[in-house]
């Protein structure tokens, strides 16, 4: 747990500016492409991510050096999306940011990250290699819980456990939902699949492999 507010050493302009740009810059394409797939719209997905990086530089204080900034970046960004989406339904909940804070552990991160590396990578370049309109489109229909989770999974190679974080959902909901979503998905691609040589139910799997591969 990081340090409370009035413990987090005070940077300088330059040292913030320059880590800043050396830790948090790098992940701005990531970024961008997870607000795009949220918010199915470009000047949405721009708001969105220079939203996300305003208030990256607001707390970049509390962003512990060496851990992993693509994740939480895009917790950041998740956060704005729905704390906008509530916006527009009227709806009061908002999210808290100074909870960001020392949310990030990295050794939990390490121990995960090796296990099943190979099968998610497989995965991962399968769902690239297809990534075509007609994907695009049924990814793009499926409600915004479960678009989110295959996109933060199969796109982006999150494990289970940066999942959870980026989220703010137990492991086992990342569990189930990523299974759920993974079969919505299949459905929607059957047709495709087909018609692009994965004629069998075997083959139509690659796109959508069981979440165990990724334990």
């Amino acid at each position: 747990m990081s340090d409370s507010p009035e413990r987090v050493p005070k940077l300088s302009k330059e040292e913030k500016d320059r880590r800043f740009q050396a830790e948090l810059m790098p992940v701005l394409d990531s970024l961008y492409n997870f607000a795009y797939r949220l918010t199915l719209d470009e000047d949405d997905a721009n708001d969105l991510v220079q939203e996300t990086y305003l208030k990256a530089y607001r707390f970049f204080e509390y962003f512990e050096p060496g851990t992993n900034a693509k994740a939480w970046l895009f917790r950041i960004l998740k956060n704005s999306f729905i704390n906008d989406f509530r916006k527009k339904s009227k709806q009061p909940a908002k999210v808290d940011y100074s909870e960001i804070e020392g949310y990030y552990n990295t050794e939990d991160v390490e121990a995960e990250g090796d296990v099943g590396s190979t099968s998610s990578d497989m995965r991962q370049q399968a769902v690239r290699d297809l990534i075509g309109d007609e994907v695009a489109s049924a990814l793009n229909s499926l409600p915004v819980d479960f678009r989110t989770v295959i996109i933060l999974c199969d796109l982006e190679g999150f494990t289970y456990e940066e999942m959870a974080k980026v989220l703010d959902i137990p492991i086992g909901t990342v569990r189930s939902r990523l299974h759920r979503a993974r079969n919505f998905l299949k459905e929607k691609l059957e047709k495709y699949a087909k018609s692009m040589g994965y004629g069998s139910e075997e083959q139509a799997d690659a796109l959508t492999t069981d979440d165990d591969d990724n334990e």
